[in-house]
């Protein structure tokens, strides 16, 4: 065990729930820190079910593009723990990770509270001490009482979209959720919402207008599209046609629109070029990414290999729709591979692939005693419809997968799932 994740599975042990919304026992700790929140470069916050990450990748690029130095926090990582913190373009270094968590971990002195809050004050911490020009703050769930809910006055929020996810604690409808995203909202910080269902918007509306902000809305105050292989993109400002987004599907395309549209609407100093030249930059791994390497080899020629950390059904509902326009430019034969954490629904996850997946190989997520049990997972899935079996590892399923003849083989299913990929593979996320 590596000294980082010794620090972690020490600071796992001092509140007996991985989850407990509350903001109180992180309050109180960076109260013992010197309020390190409160010395932050200005902050957008991002909320919602999916895009977040993708939506921060785009605007990270496009402001580095123009010149700026731009902290970033997102959760979970997918290899390394480092992952989650970037600190003025550079993932933080291993070394003063430790240094930062066993220094909150001295001003905690043992009192309870959980790991996330305990590892949000360290990056806090990190952000208040090192020089950017902004941060991008992803929240980690809901909002309400999110760990990162405890900054005042973000420059701006960005909502996107919302969807059935995480019920067990933020409601079992859309609008219930919705609320939970938009309580991240401030008084007199602008708001760019993503297209929502209308549940939805109907929920961040009301929440909107009790704090006195106007959000400026995807599919009403802005859109963006693709069109002839370009991105679209338009408001009340003009206007802007520009080359498409490195990452792959049309959903990105609209991920990339909602971050122009909260350049544009928070006045970040970004032009034209800077935007066109962070489409091509961007880098979010294991979003629908292609795989080279020694698990590619384990397919044969001919065979493609993609990773996605789609883990919901509005996840793999995009995904799937991307799928569909891989195969009318090239058909291949779908083979999935899919592990999912056990608060998912295989049923719900699997829909969207219905008539396109040749055949379903499941996994039981290393490593995650939360996870779904692959035979479980198979056997849902060939209830559905689906032509299912179960593998017992990452290499198994794959060489299974090779049995199909230039397959387009896609693992998915869950981040967590995408991070064991990742490691089997030797590809670490800088």
């Amino acid at each position: 065990m590596s000294r980082t994740d010794a620090i972690l599975k020490r600071l796992s042990m001092l509140h007996p729930k991985l989850i407990d919304l509350s903001l109180e026992r992180l309050n109180r700790l960076l109260d013992d820190l010197g309020r390190p929140d409160h010395h932050m470069p200005p902050v957008i916050h991002v909320a919602g079910t999916n895009g977040k990450g993708s939506t921060i990748a785009y605007l990270r690029a496009m402001l580095e593009a123009a010149g700026k130095s731009v902290h970033v926090y997102t959760s979970p990582h997918l290899v390394r723990f480092n992952e989650r913190i970037r600190l003025a373009g550079k993932l933080v270094s291993t070394r003063r990770l430790n240094a930062v968590l066993e220094r909150v971990e001295q001003v905690n002195a043992g009192q309870p509270i959980t790991y996330f809050e305990v590892t949000t004050a360290a990056a806090f911490v990190l952000f208040s001490e090192i020089k950017a020009d902004y941060l991008l703050l992803e929240v980690g769930m809901g909002g309400t009482y999110d760990t990162t809910n405890v900054v005042e006055h973000p420059l701006g929020i960005i909502i996107t979209p919302v969807d059935l996810d995480h019920m067990a604690f933020l409601g079992n409808t859309i609008g219930k959720i919705a609320v939970e995203k938009a309580n991240i909202m401030k008084r007199g910080s602008p708001a760019v919402i993503a297209r929502q269902a209308e549940e939805g918007l109907a929920s961040i509306n009301r929440v909107a207008a009790r704090l006195g902000v106007v959000p400026f809305v995807g599919g009403e105050d802005f859109d963006a599209f693709a069109q002839d292989g370009r991105l679209i993109y338009q408001d009340d400002k003009g206007l802007l046609d520009l080359p498409p987004p490195k990452l792959i599907g049309n959903h990105q395309f609209e991920n990339a629109g909602v971050a122009i549209a909260a350049i544009r609407h928070f006045g970040l100093p970004v032009d034209e070029a800077a935007m066109a030249q962070g489409l091509g930059d961007v880098v979010w791994p294991a979003r629908l990414s292609p795989v080279a390497g020694k698990l590619r080899d384990l397919l044969g020629p001919g065979a493609e290999l993609w990773l996605d950390g789609g883990h919901n059904a509005h996840g793999t509902r995009a995904l799937a729709r991307a799928l569909e326009d891989m195969n009318r430019a090239r058909p291949a034969p779908l083979v999935l591979i899919m592990g999912m954490m056990n608060t998912r629904s295989p049923a719900a996850v699997l829909a969207p692939f219905e008539g396109m997946a040749e055949r379903i190989i499941t996994l039981t997520i290393p490593g995650e005693p939360n996870a779904h049990e692959a035979r479980y997972i198979a056997e849902e899935a060939s209830k559905a419809g689906f032509k299912a079996s179960a593998a017992r590892t990452i290499e198994a399923a794959l060489k299974s997968a090779a049995t199909t003849p230039n397959a387009r083989v896609v693992i998915s299913g869950s981040l967590y799932l995408a991070g064991q990929v990742l490691l089997k593979n030797g590809t670490f996320p800088e």
